[in-house]
């Protein structure tokens, strides 16, 4: 399906709306439309193959339109994209899958066919479906977990240092791996980092080198706030687009929190995890996300958050890029462990491997974890 790549193309684009992509085909069978979704607020990619068409000056009446993710039925920042296609009086519409969304839900589907339109469902287990869901994972994430998608990044050696014992970790990798990275900053809806990695790197951790319409969110675990007033990531972004930057802590400082506040810093306070007094409690946090519309994460942390994270069973895919380098002692890649058995550890499924210059980019999945695109 055509509409697959079109969807492709809002990767960086529609978030925290999902991917799609829409072609609309004549009853010749001649391409007449193209779109994909937009930025929140603009345009769905229905309206946008419609508008293609007409800015053609061809008709869609009668024609089939092929859409990656049912049609929405409900007004949210835009009117639904269903009563557009009614409009249109177009013939039939092949849907990809159905959108996870309470709001929608088969809605979308159903009315269209009570206006008379053809629907089209493909099967769950068609390889476009399942492609469409699996573009969608953190927005299908949101809406059956709760929670969004989260994706753990880490740059290490071959065995397995990400920093020197010096605290030395620039650069591990080449620049095309360090690209590719932001490649997958840039396709977040937010990127998590904690105070540790604040106070030690001082890093901006936003989207650089790679072209974005947006700067994901940049959220960071600070349970007793300590986070420096002069820190880098208050700095305007490359690019100067604007950012939300929220801090999740747990304990009360009215002064610290008034000068956060003062940079139009979102202050969190989470209430204490089971794993100790005074500290975040991440699957709250991830909730609290879901609830701003956040999809996909990107872990991007030191070893003690991402410790944090693996032993909580919070993070979902592993995206490790390793370095023909081997280092020795120094810091790892999370503190999770010690554990007795092999059978305790976090299964694993490899989904890619490639190689970027001299390093290797490996996609790991924990298993099972992404059952919920079943259908």
């Amino acid at each position: 399906m055509a509409a697959l790549d079109l969807a492709s193309q809002s990767i960086r684009v529609s978030n925290p709306n999902p991917r799609v992509g829409c072609t609309i085909v004549s009853p010749e069978g001649q391409t007449i439309g193209e779109g994909h979704t937009q930025q929140a607020g603009g345009h769905h990619a229905e309206v946008m193959a419609l508008s293609d068409a007409q800015t053609r000056g061809l008709s869609v009446v009668g024609a089939t339109v092929n859409v990656t993710l049912e049609p929405c039925s409900h007004h949210g920042r835009t009117p639904p994209c269903c009563d557009a296609l009614i409009r249109a009086q177009v013939g039939k519409v092949m849907v990809a899958t159905v959108d996870p969304n309470p709001l929608v839900a088969g809605r979308g589907i159903a009315r269209l066919r009570e206006a008379g339109i053809e629907v089209v469902l493909l099967p769950v287990d068609d390889s476009v479906a399942r492609a469409s869901r699996e573009l969608n994972i953190g927005f299908f994430s949101r809406m059956t977990r709760q929670i969004p998608w989260v994706r753990m990044k880490v740059a290490s050696s071959l065995d397995g240092t990400t920093a020197l014992a010096n605290g030395t970790s620039q650069w591990i990798t080449g620049e095309k791996a360090r690209i590719d990275g932001q490649s997958w900053r840039a396709r977040s809806c937010a990127v998590i980092t904690g105070i540790g990695t604040v106070l030690e790197d001082d890093p901006m951790l936003d989207v650089r080198f790679v072209e974005t319409p947006r700067q994901p969110h940049l959220v960071v675990v600070d349970s007793q706030l300590k986070m420096p007033l002069h820190a880098r990531l208050f700095q305007p972004t490359s690019n100067g687009l604007k950012r939300q930057i929220l801090v999740y802590h747990a304990c009360a400082d009215s002064d610290k929190q008034l000068a956060l506040q003062e940079k139009s810093v979102v202050l969190v306070n989470s209430p204490e995890s089971a794993a100790g007094r005074n500290k975040v409690d991440l699957q709250l946090l991830l909730q609290d996300l879901a609830h701003r519309e956040v999809n996909e994460v990107l872990l991007e942390a030191g070893h003690g958050l991402n410790g944090s994270f693996v032993k909580e069973g919070l993070v979902d895919e592993f995206l490790v890029y390793l370095a023909p380098k081997w280092l020795g002692k120094g810091s790892g890649m999370s503190n999770f462990g010690p554990i007795d058995k092999l059978e305790d550890g976090v299964q694993l499924q490899f989904r890619s491997t490639e190689t970027l210059g001299d390093d290797l980019r490996i996609l790991a999945r924990v298993a099972g974890r992404d059952a919920f695109l079943n259908g």
